[in-house]
């Protein structure tokens, strides 16, 4: 039978069952572990006209505000729907480097 992805969608080499069920964050739906599409997700506790507020009214003339740091996991059809993974053609599939990362830019 032919076979669409060499892992066939999973990460579970060598073990039968992987355990443990995660809940995807769009749907809600349950996901195997080893399937979810895990992405960490970085953002300010506060947004940004609230930054400038606490900024202005700080004491300390150099305070950087704390980030919060989420651990997103997705189902494939969640992960499609907001475009954090992609279909790829044949060929391109069976790359497996990672994506470039985008250069930090410091303001």
């Amino acid at each position: 039978m032919t076979v669409k992805r060499r892992n066939h969608g999973r990460n579970r080499h060598g073990r039968g069952f992987c355990g443990a069920l995660l809940v995807c964050d769009g749907c809600g739906g349950r996901v195997p572990k080893d399937k979810a599409i895990k992405r960490f997700q970085v953002r300010n506790i506060v947004d940004n006209s609230s930054m400038r507020d606490i900024r202005d009214a700080s004491a300390y003339e150099v305070y950087t505000v704390p980030k919060m740091y989420l651990k997103m996991t997705y189902c494939v059809g969640c992960a499609v729907h907001r475009r954090i993974v992609r279909g790829r053609a044949k060929e391109a599939r069976k790359i497996r480097d990672p994506p470039q990362r985008r250069k930090f830019q410091s303001h």
